[in-house]
């Protein structure tokens, strides 16, 4: 805590002084244990995501690919099945449907059965959220 104090008003003035310097310490010594749980919270979260990343449990997925999820131009079933090298017709066959099938879900016109969306979640290695366009 800093002590030197200007005393240059009223006494009452100074008491003001004094008071807020003793807020702003309390809560600058609140804040340092708070940061360093989330510190390590983030340590802890950047391990696991390293331990998932080399098991194989999890992949990197290339920037450019999130930046097109993000952006929402396309369906993200086209930005998967783009990502994962797969043209339409290999992917619905794989899936069990025709090109047609895939082609409908990419323009939006089709949803996609709870049945072919498992299919495709499978053989685009996503989760199902991962297939729903906004």
């Amino acid at each position: 805590m800093d002590k030197s104090i200007s005393w240059t008003g009223t006494h009452h003035r100074g008491t003001i002084e004094i008071h807020q310097n003793l807020t702003m310490d309390r809560h600058n010594e609140y804040l340092k244990p708070v940061e360093l749980a989330e510190d390590v919270r983030d340590l802890a979260d950047a391990k696991k995501a390293t331990l998932e990343l080399a098991s194989g449990e999890d992949e990197a997925i290339p920037v450019e690919i999130v930046n097109r999820l993000m952006a929402g131009n396309d369906h993200p079933l086209k930005i998967w099945r783009e990502y994962r090298q797969l043209t339409q017709d290999v992917l619905g066959t794989t899936a069990g449907v025709g090109k047609s099938y895939i082609s409908q879900i990419e323009s939006g016109s089709k949803f996609g059965s709870a049945r072919v969306l498992k299919a495709l979640t499978e053989i685009l290695q996503v989760d199902v959220g991962d297939l729903i366009a906004d």
